[in-house]
């Protein structure tokens, strides 16, 4: 079906072009764009000339160009449609899929970092996780993300509460400290992942990763666990490189340009 829909070749010439200039942040030659995009100045000109009719580019006094007034209308008008959970939704099937864990997707709310979407392997994880579950600040790999990620204003008295509350051991986990929450988000921030290892479920090991909006601003955590037998929680592992790949995927969709 695809290869039968015909296309109009001009169209898809013009668009390595306008892609060329947003890969590059300052204004650029026209012999450097050419080049960037596989064409000869030659044939890349005339392109130029109609995207400066429409408002698509602008050129400096030094007759560098950038992208213009039309491109940037029509970006605006493309992340104002944009909904984060919708977007990650399409990619966590088959991060599931490939990591053979359970994966999930978190977003701040009014009571901390909340599971909105779930999506299971094959053989499910049985745990007490469902959409709608507030996630510790302190101790669940989520929390630690947002907690890393958001600006301290927006956790530091949410965070405060939390570790007040688990002040004195239960018994069974020894209790949480703020040093050791701080070293766990300069670990999360070093590492662009947060992880637990047995914590808080034992057996049960978790990494998170941050989606990121235009503005680089946190929208989403992207979380992945398992059996701590299967799972490898290693920063560079079979889990921690397809996440980081479909987070930056997901921020990708919705604007971030970031590395």
């Amino acid at each position: 079906m695809e290869k039968n829909r015909r296309g109009i070749q001009s169209v898809e010439i013009g668009s390595a072009l306008l892609l060329e200039l947003a890969r590059h942040v300052r204004p650029i030659a026209l012999k450097d764009l050419a080049k960037a995009a596989g064409m000869t100045a030659g044939k890349a000109h005339p392109y130029m000339v109609s995207f400066l009719k429409v408002g698509f580019v602008t050129q400096t006094d030094a007759g560098h160009y950038e992208l213009g007034p039309l491109a940037l209308q029509l970006g605006l008008a493309r992340l104002q449609r944009l909904d984060p959970v919708k977007e990650a939704s399409q990619f966590i099937e088959a991060l599931a899929e490939e990591t053979g864990q359970s994966v999930a997707v978190a977003v701040w709310g009014n009571l901390g970092p909340t599971i909105v979407r779930l999506e299971e392997p094959i053989e499910p994880l049985h745990v007490n996780l469902r959409t709608g579950t507030v996630m510790s600040l302190a101790n669940t790999a989520t929390g630690r993300l947002f907690a890393a990620y958001l600006p301290p204003k927006v956790v530091e008295k949410m965070l405060q509460d939390e570790l007040a509350r688990q002040s004195v051991s239960d018994g069974a986990h020894p209790p949480v400290t703020p040093e050791a929450i701080e070293a766990a988000l300069a670990e999360t921030r070093r590492h662009g992942l947060s992880r637990t290892l047995g914590q808080p479920i034992p057996g049960i090991d978790a990494l998170c990763a941050p989606v990121f909006d235009s503005a680089g601003h946190l929208v989403l955590g992207l979380l992945v666990m398992g059996p701590a037998a299967t799972f490898d929680s290693s920063w560079d592992g079979k889990v921690a490189v397809p996440l980081r790949q479909c987070a930056l995927s997901v921020s990708r969709r919705i604007g971030y340009q970031g590395g």
